[in-house]
């Protein structure tokens, strides 16, 4: 069974503002200066009420700008991924070293998060000096073009 239920538009009838507050508020963009930033032009007096300045340029930069670096840690080392890459090609193994050349995997950089217990000699473009010093401490070894803190 269908409930009849009234409009409310018809409940409005003979009261002004039909329930939009005083008769200024609900009218269009005029009476705010337009929709939106619309009206907050360069020229004086013109900045809009609660709204913050926002001409110029703001936000990202471009990515043209941006220098992206792949970057890799220590604790990606595992017995398991270091086994990996050597049964794909991508490190060598050299008596107890194993051999991996970062830089031709498509990373830039080395950080020294978490730990090894890899023999590893390493070849990157960059290093941080928390990773060359692990890498070290367990008899591996770093080539790297420059090492950063």
């Amino acid at each position: 069974m269908v409930v009849y239920k009234r409009k409310k538009v018809n409940r409005y009838r003979g009261h002004s503002n039909h329930g939009g507050g005083a008769r200024k508020k609900r009218r269009g963009a005029g009476s705010r200066g337009g929709r939106g930033m619309a009206g907050t032009g360069k020229r004086a007096g013109q900045k809009k009420a609660g709204m913050p300045p926002v001409l110029g340029s703001h936000g990202f930069r471009p990515l043209r700008r941006v220098l992206h670096e792949k970057i890799s840690s220590v604790s990606y080392f595992t017995p398991e991924n270091v086994e990996r890459l050597v049964q794909a090609g991508k490190a060598v193994r050299e008596g107890q070293l194993i051999s991996i050349n970062l830089t031709e995997l498509g990373y830039t950089k080395l950080l020294g998060t978490g730990k090894t217990t890899q023999k590893l000699k390493i070849t990157v473009a960059s290093c941080s000096r928390r990773a060359a010093e692990k890498i070290k401490a367990v008899g591996g070894s770093v080539a790297a073009g420059k090492t950063t803190e």
